[in-house]
């Protein structure tokens, strides 16, 4: 295993369209979403160890969230969980990372992932990440993993990519993100777009050479912490410096303008796990379509739901179709399929009415 290669996890999110599963307490993230015995961030851990030092996994969470992290991954140490004291979104938090990976190590190469997605096949996955972990060392390229579009999605990044004789590894033309549904339509029918996976992959030295030029005055901050990267300091330092960045995803503020970016096709299936939906298609369903976590059913006419009780309970449920119904302590939210994505809407009107503890 390659001393040099570090990976990245994103998990300061709050997942707030899988609320009232979800919340600013405990983000789906660590979470056992799909009811498989393992929380999210732990199934991800594990498969990067296949390919990463388990000591060069660096965690990147919410400063709340410190203890949950060290709950659930097991031996990890404090210092590979960079802790966030405000959220400003991605790319902040990922130079963050790089420098105190490049004050470790010069020669480190980084991915940067998502810490709640679904992965299918998890040998391709490796396969992939080694090939994009050797294409990149020693070079200035930056990398993302793209996913072959089965549908016209208007919830993800696409990522236009030219025509080449390299299939595997392919310059990157444009991004779009999260486009109109007749956009989306035409980039499937193209057939020179894919899904971003958000997955990166790039020499530490290099995305701080891009942080300089794209984003001088976030990297400017930064960089006045270098004498206090890996010391007991560090998180002081952050304390009082991190409310200052820009609030930018690294995609807006340097994929999209950088040069030298490829394209890895990805051979591995992928779910983002953005939204209820999203997790039905991964898990099994009953005689009726419905899709039942953590709970005992009892259908009459009941079809196409999403069912997800507290505590193995039963729910029965008559005449109700393309519904999700969910639970927790506090609340029950019961609301069509195509109306998912206003969830977030709901979460925060809920929080309005009746408190920020519910979210």
């Amino acid at each position: 295993m390659n001393s040099n290669y570090y990976a990245i996890l994103m998990a300061g999110g709050v997942g707030s369209r899988f609320w009232p599963v979800s919340t600013a307490e405990c983000p789906k993230q660590f979470q056992d979403i799909l009811g498989s015995g393992e929380t999210l961030i732990q199934t991800t851990f594990a498969r990067l160890k296949k390919i990463v030092p388990p000591e060069n996994i660096y965690i990147l969470t919410n400063a709340r969230y410190e203890e949950t992290v060290k709950e659930q991954i097991s031996g990890i140490k404090r210092e590979q969980i960079v802790l966030e004291p405000v959220m400003r979104d991605t790319a902040p938090s990922i130079l963050l990372a790089a420098l105190k990976i490049q004050e470790k190590n010069k020669d480190a190469v980084m991915m940067v992932a998502p810490s709640d997605h679904w992965i299918q096949g998890v040998d391709s996955f490796i396969n992939d990440l080694n090939f994009a972990f050797e294409a990149v060392d020693n070079n200035e390229k930056l990398i993302t993993l793209g996913i072959k579009p089965t549908f016209p999605n208007t919830g993800y990044g696409y990522i236009k990519f030219e025509h080449s004789e390299d299939r595997r590894l392919i310059p990157v033309a444009q991004f779009t993100e999260k486009p109109t549904f007749k956009k989306a339509e035409k980039f499937v029918e193209d057939g020179n777009y894919a899904w971003n996976a958000g997955i990166f992959i790039w020499n530490a030295s290099s995305i701080i050479e891009n942080f300089k030029k794209y984003l001088p005055e976030m990297y400017n901050l930064f960089q006045k912490g270098k004498e206090y990267w890996n010391t007991e300091e560090e998180q002081a330092f952050i304390n009082d410096n991190y409310h200052l960045a820009n609030k930018i995803s690294i995609d807006y503020g340097i994929i999209e303008k950088a040069e030298n970016v490829f394209m890895i096709p990805a051979n591995f299936g992928w779910n983002d796990l953005g939204t209820w939906g999203s997790l039905q298609e991964e898990l099994p369903q009953d005689d009726f379509g419905n899709t039942v976590i953590n709970a005992r059913l009892l259908p009459f006419g009941a079809e196409g739901n999403i069912v997800r009780a507290a505590e193995n309970k039963i729910v029965v449920l008559e005449g109700l179709k393309d519904y999700i119904v969910l639970e927790n302590e506090q609340v029950l939210l019961i609301v069509p399929k195509k109306n998912e994505q206003g969830i977030k809407e709901i979460r925060q009107k809920a929080i309005d009415k009746f408190g920020d503890k519910l979210g």
